[in-house]
């Protein structure tokens, strides 16, 4: 969440970079101010009676080591009333604190100044193109009759299993998958990312803590018997890795991949957009995280879209990269590039990853903190991005790369599928 002394200061600016994700209660903005107001008025009183109190047992005491008894209680009499004062004003200010953090959750983080002003997916900018579209022959099939024409992924025994949405994959349909996170994990080793193996479960301080909660609570798979919330991304397990730690400067780049499931609920998606591989809920993903030095966050940004560049070049496939406008954006971006790969049988493209900079967003929630070179404590930034997100990866892959001898499987990956052809 954003930090009320930036809110204070910054007033104006605030609510012109609100403004840039169609944000509008921009009302929160000074209602925020005015709670703020109230509460550094109660913390003052509270504080300068807090030492009214603090001066009058000392003034007591110096009194009945005099043996002036008569007077200590006379000031004591005065006193008397100190107490129950910071009392109440204790109990006013808990009731401040926690109304103005409940509106500060509400406002969603600051856009960039790079981020395009829009509303839609279709105010994008697109920032690059790569690689040439291919041009498939004239019976060329989408993924979803390429999985059954040759037995790779069976979407109806899933729905028989647990509901749609939710795929058995097989045979080379179950290797590809598997060649596919091995060598993203690979990738991430070599450069640099320092694997971990996470929950698949959180709890509610680790959702609101990436900002999952409240925002996307509809979206999240909730086990009520534990108050758990299966993951929509590994960014909300590894990046609270990091909840309520005081990190070293030198630690930075602070860099972790890590595989796992992702569940999202992705309730009211309907069409044709979403037919097959195109939206699951399941499905798997390797995620990549940094916790770095708010000097270098952004250059760490352009970093890791180059690096997830890298890999979709390396998997043969054409791309696009992305700068999301301010209305496409998540509650809790500063900055996003999404990273989207051509199907060639369906004719459009298909986002399969996302990188995004929440500058201190995050970690104002999660307090992680470092101290600095002047020796004050400061919030890192933290960053996360899709390396890679599977299922739209496989559905290109099928559809780019079909023939009349099958489909052929990227170079890179057959040191890890054992095979060349999916036939």
């Amino acid at each position: 969440m954003l930090q009320i002394n930036y809110i204070r200061e910054n007033r104006d600016a605030v609510i012109e970079r609100l403004a840039v994700k169609n944000f509008k209660e921009v009302d929160l903005v000074d209602e925020l101010i005015q709670l703020d107001e109230s509460r550094r008025k109660i913390q003052n009183e509270s504080d300068a009676i807090a030492a009214e109190a603090n001066a009058a047992a000392k003034q007591i005491g110096d009194l009945m080591r005099q043996g002036k008894k008569e007077e200590a209680e006379a000031v004591k009499s005065q006193s008397s009333g100190y107490k129950e004062r910071v009392k109440q004003l204790t109990d006013h200010l808990a009731e401040i604190e926690q109304a103005l953090h409940d509106k500060l959750v509400q406002l969603p983080n600051l856009p960039h100044t790079s981020v395009p002003t829009g509303h839609a997916a279709d105010d994008n900018e697109v920032v690059l193109q790569h690689g040439e579209i291919p041009s498939l022959h004239t019976e060329a099939l989408p993924h979803w009759e390429l999985l059954t024409k040759y037995n790779i992924v069976d979407l109806e025994l899933g729905v028989k299993v647990t509901g749609a949405g939710f795929p058995v994959y097989k045979g080379k349909g179950a290797r590809l998958q598997r060649a596919l996170i091995n060598f993203f994990l690979d990738e991430a080793a070599e450069a640099g990312y320092n694997e971990v193996q996470v929950p698949i479960f959180v709890n509610e301080a680790s959702a609101f803590a990436t900002g999952q909660l409240p925002d996307k609570e509809g979206q999240m798979y909730h086990v009520t018997g534990d108050d758990f919330y299966l993951i929509p991304t590994a960014e909300v397990p590894v990046t609270n890795l990091y909840r309520d730690v005081i990190v070293r400067e030198e630690e930075f780049p602070i860099k972790h991949s890590a595989y796992t499931p992702c569940f999202r609920r992705e309730a009211g998606s309907y069409g044709a957009h979403v037919r097959g591989l195109n939206r699951l809920h399941q499905f798997d993903k390797v995620e990549t995280v940094q916790v770095v030095h708010p000097d270098k966050s952004y250059a760490v940004l352009e970093e890791m879209s180059l690096y997830i560049q890298q890999l979709l070049q390396k998997l043969e496939l054409p791309y696009r990269v992305l700068r999301l406008c301010g209305g496409d954006m998540s509650f809790t971006s500063a900055l996003t590039y999404d990273m989207e790969v051509f199907s060639a049988a369906q004719q459009r493209w298909l986002e399969v990853s996302s990188v995004s900079n929440f500058e201190t967003y995050q970690s104002n929630r999660l307090k992680v903190r470092f101290k600095n070179s002047e020796g004050k404590m400061q919030l890192a930034h933290t960053l996360n991005g899709s390396a890679l997100a599977l299922p739209r990866i496989v559905a290109s892959i099928l559809e780019n790369n079909q023939s009349d001898k099958g489909i052929r499987v990227p170079a890179v990956l057959v040191p890890y599928t054992g095979f060349e052809w999916i036939d």
